[in-house]
């Protein structure tokens, strides 16, 4: 039994979790939940243990200097509660980290046993893959889940595919069968522009989370850094007029395709979010959305908290979105699309991406996606890589 020791009772909580790797194409999601527990000051409490979990050659340590003496920093998955004030206080267990190299099985009922002793009613796994999709639209995010029942009640889509899968797509069935309530959230990430940090994502996979959850989420920055990020890539479409045909085709099947969603249910959810947004207390000072601070913070921290993040491996990308690149199998039937062509001249849906191949990143790049062919652990669409491995430097 996992006993935790100066953690409070918590109110409501839900877990939100999100892991560097195969999952998170340009970082989207690891993001999401490194925003949130900065904004919400997060109080780490445990920590699991790298050598269980991380082959050392594949996810390499890191040594830093502090105070003249060397210190190691070891790749893992952290877990930190963040309390949150307003009318409505609700609490988080924050789950960041880098998907496992083994035992993968050990490592989700670890972390169902967290979830147990801490009284977790919901966990929300977030993930990031490459796909089809304009830089200079919204991007999509889908909600998925296992759970039949809770796909009617929260309007979210029943996973329905089979193949390889990554971390969350585990941890989601491993939540489903240990009967916690679990869903996935997936953004995804243009394949032309695959590198991280890719704000516009996280900062919409923030949005679906807040959504689903019902709280506010303090945007900080992150809302001027998409804009910033958007039109970074605009110049960079706009020198190479073969990508900015190519963005040109995505933008109008884009739009074709969601033309009978500009009304009805669309237009009022943005219309609740904005409601929500202007509720008294959602400004400057304590109110939804606004960590309480002072109080307990007895939290058992880990002393390597503040981590230099060590190399990541190529992700193939995980369970997807509707027009999703299938450089990696989703957890969704295929959904087939023809006749669209990539810069590199490859009709969609016909190419195989290679597991952990990273597409370019440039705007030029084509070789990240090919096609649709299918939609990874409830999500549509295939993998997505989030960047590339580059093992650093020499062992110490």
């Amino acid at each position: 039994m996992i006993e935790l020791e100066g953690v409070p009772e918590l109110i409501d909580p839900v877990m939100v979790a999100a892991f560097e790797g195969w999952n998170d194409a340009g970082d989207a999601a690891s993001a999401a939940v490194a925003h949130l527990d900065r904004e919400w000051k997060g109080e780490v409490f445990a920590a699991l243990d790298a050598e269980d979990y991380y082959d050392f050659q594949v996810n390499r340590p890191t040594v830093w200097l502090d105070g003249g003496v060397r210190k190691i920093t070891w790749p893992t998955t952290r877990l930190s509660v963040v309390r949150i004030g307003g009318d409505k206080p609700r609490d988080l267990v924050l789950v960041r980290g880098i998907e496992p190299s083994m035992r993968w099985r050990s490592f989700c009922n670890e972390l169902l046993g967290f979830a147990h002793e801490l009284g977790v009613e919901m966990v929300v796994i977030l993930g990031a893959l490459l796909g089809d999709t304009p830089h200079t639209r919204p991007v999509p995010v889908s909600g998925v889940t296992s759970d039949p029942d809770l796909a009617r009640t929260m309007d979210l889509e029943e996973t329905r595919y089979e193949g390889p899968t990554g971390i969350v797509g585990i941890l989601q069935e491993a939540c489903t069968h240990a009967g916690v309530p679990a869903v996935s959230l997936w953004a995804a990430v243009p394949h032309y522009v695959s590198q991280p940090p890719n704000p516009k994502a996280t900062l919409a996979l923030l949005n679906r989370l807040e959504d689903l959850i019902g709280l506010h989420v303090p945007l900080g920055e992150l809302p001027e850094d998409a804009r910033a990020w958007q039109l970074g890539v605009d110049q960079l479409a706009a020198e190479d007029s073969e990508v900015a045909e190519y963005v040109q085709t995505l933008e109008e099947a884009r739009d074709t395709a969601e033309l009978p969603e500009a009304s009805g249910e669309a237009i009022a959810r943005e219309f609740e979010r904005y409601l929500r947004r202007r509720e008294p207390g959602s400004g400057p000072g304590p109110g939804p959305g606004v960590a309480t601070e002072g109080g307990e913070t007895s939290y058992l921290r880990d002393s390597a908290g503040d981590r230099t993040r060590p190399p990541k491996p190529q992700q193939p990308g995980p369970e997807a979105v509707p027009g999703a690149d299938p450089g990696g199998q989703p957890d969704r039937e295929p959904e087939q699309r023809s006749g669209e062509q990539t810069p590199g001249g490859n009709p969609a849906g016909e190419g195989d991406a290679t597991p952990g191949t990273t597409p370019g990143t440039s705007a030029g790049g084509s070789g990240g996606s090919e096609g649709s062919e299918g939609r990874p652990d409830g999500a549509e669409g295939a993998e997505g890589s989030g960047g590339s491995e580059s093992p650093e430097g020499s062992d110490d």
